[in-house]
């Protein structure tokens, strides 16, 4: 049997707690992990923990700007594994982020091999891309070594990491950062650095500057896709000023003369984040969909550059024209919404202004500064205190020898021993003597030092060199020591450092020339439909099942068509491609069809309920064109009616408009057009009324008024007239009857009426 006693046996607990505050607490502690570890950047780097991690582990691997390239399976491995412990996909398309110069405006990354594109595609696995730090991110981590920030406790203990980066530029507004947590989130859009630098050097000559003052150095955005930002100033103010905000950004396009009147489009920079794939894909819709009929054709010519050619269908057709209509209608206009919120100190989440942000980093930049100055001091007070031992040493040089040659405890005789003139130098270990007991002038690090010292040192101790190094310290510590006292020394010496790094990255240089450019917006005129297809004459054929179709030219009507079998005829007309065509449903909803969307002559055409969002059960009442400037009265079948605009009834959309509001059992009975003076109505019982038009009300949606009152039945037709033009229609016979005198039918609205004259339609329709 084992010596080893038994593990003390654990008895569970139970721990009851109401429900409401265990989830409480557990979701609270959620919701700051996440906000204070993963989705809101610091203002004081402009970095998420993921990303600090990702550039710290590089650093650690020596990948820096001229070092070799190493695998990014082996760089994610060792963030995963040492600094954060999520999955390797997580952390592997953080790094591919940082190195995309179309997504970063500085990439902290410099990648080798497949990172993705602008067109949205993914990067490579991690074992085939490889990567190294950028020489602007390694200026972020400047003074890692020099005690400038914190370091905490990695996940298990056994390493450090940094709590923030040093950040020798305002990264957070550089970069941008987007980030969703829990009951907030944040978007800030990239900007120029040199700006950046320009409104921090501003900040420090006048701390009170104004968020106006600032915008004149810093007009906006600076997106690495360029495009041109059509956001009036005061608007770009406000969202400065408030930390929240939106800024529309354009493609930017330029005209191709190809010659003989003939032009082309060539878009050459597109909004950022938004994927060129798509948004080719969303213009060959508009196209196929003809809801631009002024484009032709896109074609995708990219390069390394971007190249969007857009044909139009006509050399007519004005470019502005055009392009204002597919801002309107694709992602070649977008708009980047701002939201400032961001980690102050790492630790208060707080939607900041530009002026809050860029005084978060100074003062972070004047934290850095001290520390490392205090680092720098202690540095300098090692080496003064080894430096004055060399000298010591130096100027008694042989009885320094003689101790460490002859002394038991060299290092305790060097610091007991009196070092007030020079010794000679013993000649045998006999004539060595061990200093007198006292109070010695070398201390530990000192003589530490000294002993370490190589031989070949001892030639190269020259007095003057020693002094001179100790006397540069020395004015170099009282440099800092006057750096340390003096705020206005602090702020100076952080301007030096920020125009040192405007010059690396600044305007000039690959990376700082502003590539966003700024116009106004101007006003897109509202381009009547009619300009923007060419106008050709059709004819429009709906059978009784709902298949439509438009024949090129005016055809005659009386002309036999082809139809499916068990189909026929029910609506047919002349009309123009540019043409608006109403149809209206039994359920009064009016849907509105282009003549030039529609499908072809050639064949049956295409069942009407697939170009709008026509119920199976709800049956065409009407289908005709419609007419600007025409009033119509429409009525349902229980007798109840109301002039309508015309314009008010046009629908935007597939779903159509509700116009006549219908209850069960009742439907659209008649939607004609209102001309003349009176009212005539027949209903089912064939008792006519005929009452004055101004009675009906105008409205724009709704049940209206009782036109007519039934015992039983309901409406069966209504028409308008002139009352003074008499009122016509056909007999069973075909023949056309006219009754001059309407005296007899002549009454208020919603009366019974009388009985309709001799040879009135057997169907009850006027017409």
């Amino acid at each position: 049997m084992s010596d080893k006693a038994a593990p003390p046996k654990i008895e569970p607990v139970e721990v009851s707690e109401p429900l409401s505050r265990a989830i409480g607490e557990r979701y609270l502690t959620y919701a700051l992990s996440t906000i204070m570890h993963r989705a809101l950047p610091d203002a004081r780097d402009g970095l998420k923990p993921v990303h600090r991690r990702i550039l710290y582990a590089m650093r650690e691997l020596r990948l820096s700007a001229t070092s070799a390239f190493r695998k990014s399976a082996k760089i994610s491995g060792d963030v995963m594994g040492n600094y954060h412990p999520h999955g390797d996909a997580a952390i592997y398309d953080a790094m591919a982020r940082l190195a995309q110069d179309f997504n970063v405006r500085y990439p902290l990354v410099d990648g080798q091999g497949n990172f993705g594109n602008i067109d949205g595609d993914n990067p490579a696995a991690s074992r085939y891309t490889e990567a190294r730090l950028t020489a602007i991110a390694e200026t972020l981590m400047e003074g890692l070594a020099e005690n400038a920030v914190d370091f905490r406790p990695n996940y298990d203990g056994t390493l450090e990491e940094p709590v923030v980066m040093p950040a020798a530029f305002p990264n957070l507004l550089a970069n941008g950062s987007s980030g969703i947590a829990v009951g907030m989130a944040t978007n800030i859009p990239p900007h120029n650095l040199d700006e950046l630098i320009q409104g921090c050097h501003a900040m420090l000559r006048n701390p009170q500057i104004t968020t106006a003052e600032l915008v004149d150095l810093i007009p906006g955005p600076d997106f690495p896709t360029g495009g041109i930002m059509v956001e009036p100033r005061d608007v770009i103010l406000e969202a400065y000023e408030t930390g929240r905000g939106s800024f529309r950004t354009r493609a930017k396009w330029q005209v191709e003369d190809l010659g003989r009147g003939t032009w082309q489009i060539v878009v050459t920079e597109i909004p950022y984040q938004v994927a060129k794939s798509k948004l080719i894909e969303k213009l060959a819709e508009l196209i196929q969909t003809k809801k631009i009929p002024l484009l032709a054709d896109v074609r995708d010519e990219s390069a390394e550059d971007i190249r969007i050619v857009l044909e139009p269908r006509a050399k007519t057709v004005e470019p502005e024209v055009l392009m204002g209509t597919l801002f309107k209608n694709s992602d070649l206009e977008t708009r980047f919404s701002l939201n400032m919120n961001v980690l102050i100190d790492g630790k208060v989440p707080k939607v900041c202004s530009l002026k809050e942000v860029l005084r978060a980093f100074l003062d972070h930049r004047r934290d850095v500064l001290r520390r490392r100055s205090l680092h720098r001091m202690e540095k300098i007070d090692h080496r003064l205190e080894i430096l004055e031992g060399f000298i010591i040493t130096f100027l008694n040089l042989d009885r320094v020898i003689d101790i460490i040659r002859y002394d038991a405890d060299p290092k305790s005789a060097l610091m007991r021993e009196s070092w007030g003139k020079s010794h000679t130098r013993a000649t045998s270990e006999k004539d060595y003597r061990s200093p007198p007991e006292g109070e010695g002038e070398l201390t530990e690090v000192q003589a530490e030092a000294i002993l370490n010292m190589r031989l070949r040192s001892l030639r190269k101790l020259e007095e003057m060199e020693l002094i001179a190094e100790r006397d540069a310290l020395t004015l170099e510590r009282a440099g800092l020591v006057d750096l340390l006292e003096s705020d206005r020394l602090q702020w100076k010496q952080i301007g030096v450092e920020l125009e040192a790094v405007r010059k690396q990255f600044g305007k000039g240089t690959r990376l700082g020339d502003r590539r966003t450019a700024f116009a106004d917006a101007g006003v897109i005129e509202d381009v009547p439909f009619e300009a923007m297809i060419e106008r050709e004459p059709i004819t429009v054929i709906c059978s009784k099942m709902g298949w439509i179709r438009a024949m090129k030219g005016h055809v005659d009507l009386t002309a036999e068509q082809k139809y499916k079998d068990g189909d026929g005829p029910r609506f047919a007309f002349h009309a123009e491609t540019t043409d608006k065509i109403l149809l209206v449903a039994a359920n009064g909803r009016f849907y509105t069809l282009i003549g030039a969307n529609l499908p072809g002559g050639r064949g049956m055409g295409e069942p009407v309920r697939l170009m709008v969002d026509l119920p199976n059960d709800a049956e065409i009442v009407s289908l005709a064109v419609f007419k600007p400037g025409e009033k119509l009265l429409v009525a349902s079948s229980a007798g109840d009616g109301f002039i309508v605009p015309g314009e008010e009834v046009l629908a935007q959309t597939r779903a159509g408009k509700q116009v006549l509001t219908v209850r069960d059992g009742v439907t659209t009975a008649v939607v004609t057009v209102a001309r003349g003076d009176h009212v005539a109505v027949v209903g089912e019982n064939r008792k006519v009324l005929v009452f004055p038009l101004s009675e009906l009300p105008e409205m724009a949606r709704g049940k209206g008024v009782r036109l007519q009152k039934y015992k039983d039945g309901g409406l069966s037709d209504a028409i308008t007239f002139t009352l003074a033009d008499g009122l016509s229609w056909k007999d069973p016979a075909g023949r056309t009857r006219h009754e001059p005198d309407l005296t007899e039918w002549l009454g208020p609205r919603a009366g019974a009426g009388k009985m309709a004259p001799r040879g009135f339609p057997r169907d009850n329709k006027f017409a």
